[in-house]
């Protein structure tokens, strides 16, 4: 059963801004620059991420943003972030123990929810983190998480998701979005044959670019290739390894060479006979919290394991938050990342404890780094001098 989109006005609703985030309650302990930056960010709606808890923790927890929310007529950006095996371990490791657990979980978030509008990201590295998954070319993933059950962890990972997407998807006002993972990640066919099993068919989309950096340019053209190569396999009988990508018939570094992948999309349409429609396609939110300057790219050769997403230096604010695109394929310019919480410990492959590229520890995943919150103010594109 296909999604019914929730109609949100777009020219009326806003973001909702959480004056209990953590950039507002940095401020209340920071002094100086640290404060006004602080401050400036905590302006800015941002999504509310909810991690563990117990259920019935989570429904309060829940409920308490979404009526504050509703109260100021604007619209929460929910993140659920709980999967089991969450992110395999690594900075942001947790999450529910099992399956019975995650979905008792998902259905306290969603009571806490009940019948008002909200935008959920449901799982960041979801999809793009699975444990024991093999991918299109049947390679085994690095996720091989001690304590897993090697033989059915990753079809448990699209079950969890898909009941998921269904529980979230029975209330009225709830728009609900899949891993789309990112333009510099997995291909379109890895990620559509991915979000297809995930249950993608009910969900409103996909999201981008959570807690990374990749730039507009790259991000929104991957976006528009990602619901092409959905459309094309759900549709069009396309084998999902055969979607062009980022990586061919383009080269991923030279983004000169994108327009042959767009052409090859073109191709690809003719010859299902079907028509490119984005009005009956999947959708794509987008993370634009720390993108203004792209990607950082390491030194080479220079550290071990570069960690290019952890903390990376010199990154700018990108985009402002906002429910109305020039882009038919994306329903939302987003701060899922709440920029200014740190990604991490980032040891770039050293036994640290100071990260090599800052010369300085940085704070565990989720805390506040005012250093990174000044960067990202100062190389924000565009600007944040009035706002």
């Amino acid at each position: 059963m296909a999604a019914v989109p929730v109609a949100f006005s777009q020219d009326k609703e806003k973001l909702f801004v959480n004056d209990r985030s953590s950039a507002h309650l940095a401020a209340g302990r920071l002094d100086g620059q640290a404060m006004v930056d602080a401050l400036a960010l905590s302006r800015i709606p941002s999504a509310v991420w909810f991690k563990e808890g117990s259920p019935q923790e989570t429904k309060t927890a829940v409920a308490d943003v979404v009526n504050r929310a509703a109260a100021d007529k604007a619209i929460p950006i929910l993140v659920a972030y709980n999967i089991p095996h969450r992110d395999c371990a690594l900075y942001s490791g947790g999450g529910a123990k099992t399956t019975a657990d995650y979905i008792r979980w998902i259905e306290a978030f969603a009571a806490g929810i009940g019948t008002r509008k909200a935008i959920v990201v449901l799982e960041p590295d979801g999809l793009g983190v699975i444990p024991f998954y093999r991918n299109l070319n049947g390679d085994l993933e690095a996720c091989q998480p001690e304590g897993g059950n090697s033989s059915n962890a990753a079809r448990e990972r699209f079950a969890q998701l898909g009941r998921a997407v269904e529980i979230l998807k029975a209330l009225p006002g709830t728009r609900v979005y899949l891993d789309g993972t990112n333009s510099n990640w997995l291909s379109p066919g890895d990620a559509a044959d991915r979000l297809i099993k995930a249950n993608i068919a009910r969900a409103d989309g996909f999201f981008l670019n959570v807690s990374n950096f990749e730039s507009d340019e790259r991000v929104t053209r991957f976006a528009v290739w990602l619901s092409d190569c959905l459309a094309l396999v759900t549709k069009g009988g396309l084998e999902a390894k055969s979607c062009p990508s980022q990586f061919h018939p383009a080269i991923y570094e030279d983004i000169t060479t994108w327009t042959a992948t767009d052409r090859a999309y073109d191709r690809a349409f003719g010859e299902a006979g079907l028509t490119r429609g984005p009005g009956a396609q999947k959708h794509a939110i987008i993370d634009t919290s720390r993108n203004g300057a792209g990607s950082w790219i390491a030194p080479a050769g220079k550290y071990k394991d570069a960690e290019i997403w952890c903390n990376p230096p010199g990154r700018g604010l990108g985009r402002r938050p906002a429910l109305q695109t020039d882009n038919p394929y994306i329903d939302a310019f987003l701060w899922i990342k709440v920029p200014g919480e740190s990604d991490g410990a980032c040891h770039r492959g050293t036994s640290g404890p100071a990260d090599p590229a800052r010369g300085i520890e940085t704070p565990a995943a989720g805390d506040w780094f005012p250093e990174q919150a000044r960067e990202l103010i100062q190389f924000a594109n565009p600007p944040l001098d009035n706002e």
